[in-house]
């Protein structure tokens, strides 16, 4: 119970990093609204898996460090408050934009399930933020001398949620309908995420 208010915290920033259109799931939705839904799932699969690499990545690698190194992990949330402070702020920034949302162009064309799900792959692994993006999430719920299975924990959660987000997004945005509701709600949900993100990123730099 001591470390569920830090993995609830990593669970709720990852769902509203992931509810931020970036290049994954403005893929997800060209591809579901251009060549339909299952080529949008098998990308948005590729993406989950990209994410679950990332997390066995950083949270096997962080609590390494931490056994390790233990004034490591100051530096650790240093960096990942900052990125959370900077999504904060990138986020607010967009919800001031009249600009709505784009699909990007090769989105738009055929490709087979293997490749639709190989490009999500590829997209996660190539985007140098992932990692950062990561270090926030998972020094939300790390604690100093947390066991092993707190990051498993929270590795797992989040695997589990990717896959089940972008597969809704999937099959959501393969009806072009839904592109121009979430333009109508666009900015309200950048301010809270803005919100979210720049008070997660004060609370991780103020931590002990």
């Amino acid at each position: 119970m001591d470390y569920l208010p830090g993995i609830l915290m990593s669970y709720s920033a990852f769902l509203l990093a992931i509810a931020t259109p970036g290049p994954n799931v403005l893929a997800i939705m060209g591809m579901s609204m251009s060549n339909g839904r299952k080529p949008g799932m098998a990308l948005g699969l590729g993406v989950a898996a990209g994410s679950f690499s990332w997390a066995i990545l950083t949270i096997f690698g962080l609590t390494a460090l931490i056994a390790a190194y233990a004034p490591l992990l100051t530096a650790i949330k240093i960096m990942g408050g900052l990125y959370l402070l900077w999504l904060g702020y990138k986020s607010l920034r967009s919800a001031a934009s009249k600009t709505d949302l784009t699909i990007p162009k090769d989105a738009k064309k055929p490709h087979s399930l293997f490749h639709c799900a190989r490009s999500g792959y590829l997209i996660m692994m190539t985007n140098p933020k992932a990692i950062m993006a990561w270090i926030a999430v998972v020094s939300l719920g790390m604690q100093d001398g947390a066991p092993w299975w707190v990051g498993a924990i929270i590795g797992a959660g989040i695997t589990v949620l990717s896959i089940l987000i972008h597969l809704i997004y999937a099959i959501v945005f393969s009806t072009p309908i839904m592109q121009r509701g979430y333009a109508k709600c666009r900015r309200a949900l950048q301010t809270a995420m803005g919100t979210f993100f720049s008070l997660a990123g004060i609370r991780l730099l103020s931590a002990p």
